[in-house]
């Protein structure tokens, strides 16, 4: 790597950093104003774990806001280039343009991995162990201290409602079921199911049917197609998963398709975390680093935010879309990130082309 390689790097690394510490900082002050979850936390755990549980929080909302802090810095970080009239000087050595964003491109390429396998992994398993996705809470549309279940198995069809469950799901208390289609009672009530063998057991069941009087079966069974881990993953969240958790949970096979669905976009979108980053840069860089016969960069920089946070908002579109089976993961994952890397290419080929 030559000295320009480092000067380029530095100058807008720096930048990136000091706009991703200032969101952080912000994102920690916010998390921190919720009492009521860091009371619970120090109540349970201390003191120094819920300031924890605040700072991995923050992480995970940071990186949530990385392809925005990532534009803002690098447009501040080349600009500064353009002040010091260091970029006018590399521009005016003959060096490309492709050549002064390459370092910062494979610096940010290598951070990303990093930021989607390791820092990604860490908040996330500290926020599940502090303060873990309630049962009920994942969804909206339903009460507090609801946990719904639709499961399938052949020609069975049935809903499962419990109020209470153990650890990972597969253990679930005040159970009442019911029929949705298959040879099966049309209502069933419980104290207790688990979740063994592809089965639902129940040592003791009240069936209830609408032409006879209730009556106590024992040792009462259900098929079902879906697994311990599926059932702890519908209730909690793919983002209480880490990338080796979703990835050991896609390669056994996940039945219940809204749920494949979810956890594969998750896991993508971690994936393609490097080329989202990257356009992001290359957005940055094609909208301030061009040759300008005035100093004002006002109007570039405006749209090169804007057109960042388009970018972000089609990303977050295309996260939804994909997490509910509406867009395939892989193309609602890597689909807006390539779009933002071929307008940023594009605005380079044309000032590299000498009529911007």
């Amino acid at each position: 790597m030559s000295r320009i390689d480092w000067l380029v790097l530095s100058r807008v690394g720096g930048r990136i950093a000091t706009m991703v510490f200032v969101f952080y900082g912000l994102i920690a002050l916010v998390e921190s104003l919720d009492t009521w979850r860091f009371g619970y936390v120090a109540d349970k755990q201390g003191v120094l774990m819920a300031i924890l549980m605040v700072a991995m929080s923050a992480v995970r909302w940071t990186i949530k806001t990385l392809p925005v802090t990532v534009l803002l810095g690098a447009i501040t970080g080349f600009l500064d280039l353009k002040a010091r009239h260091e970029l006018t000087v590399i521009a005016a050595s003959g060096i490309s343009i492709w050549r002064i964003v390459r370092a910062p491109t494979i610096a940010l390429i290598a951070v990303s991995f990093v930021i989607a396998l390791g820092a990604e992994t860490v908040s996330t398993q500290i926020n599940r162990a502090l303060y873990p996705t309630a049962p009920g809470k994942s969804s909206m549309l339903t009460e507090d201290g609801e946990i719904w279940l639709e499961q399938r198995s052949g020609d069975y069809h049935y809903n499962i409602l419990a109020h209470a469950m153990q650890p990972g799901g597969s253990v679930l208390g005040d159970v009442t079921i019911y029929a949705l289609s298959g040879n099966m009672p049309p209502r069933i009530e419980a104290a207790e199911a688990e979740l063994r063998d592809g089965q639902w057991r129940m040592a003791q069941a009240t069936v209830r049917t609408a032409d006879a009087p209730a009556r106590l079966v024992r040792d009462f069974v259900l098929p079902t197609i879906s697994s311990p881990a599926e059932i702890s993953l519908k209730l909690s969240s793919t983002e209480d998963m880490t990338f080796f958790e979703l990835s050991r949970l896609l390669s056994t096979g996940i039945a219940d398709e809204a749920i494949r669905a979810a956890a594969a976009m998750r896991l993508i979108k971690l994936l393609a975390l490097p080329l989202v980053l990257t356009g992001s840069l290359f957005i940055a860089f094609a909208f301030t680093a061009g040759y300008r016969r005035s100093a004002n960069y006002g109007p570039a920089v405006l749209s090169g935010i804007v057109l960042g946070f388009v970018v972000f908002v089609i990303t977050e579109m295309a996260d939804r879309a994909g997490s509910t089976g509406v867009l395939d993961p892989i193309f609602a994952a890597v689909g807006p990130a390539l779009v933002a890397i071929v307008i940023g290419v594009t605005v380079l080929l044309h000032k590299e082309d000498g009529r911007a």
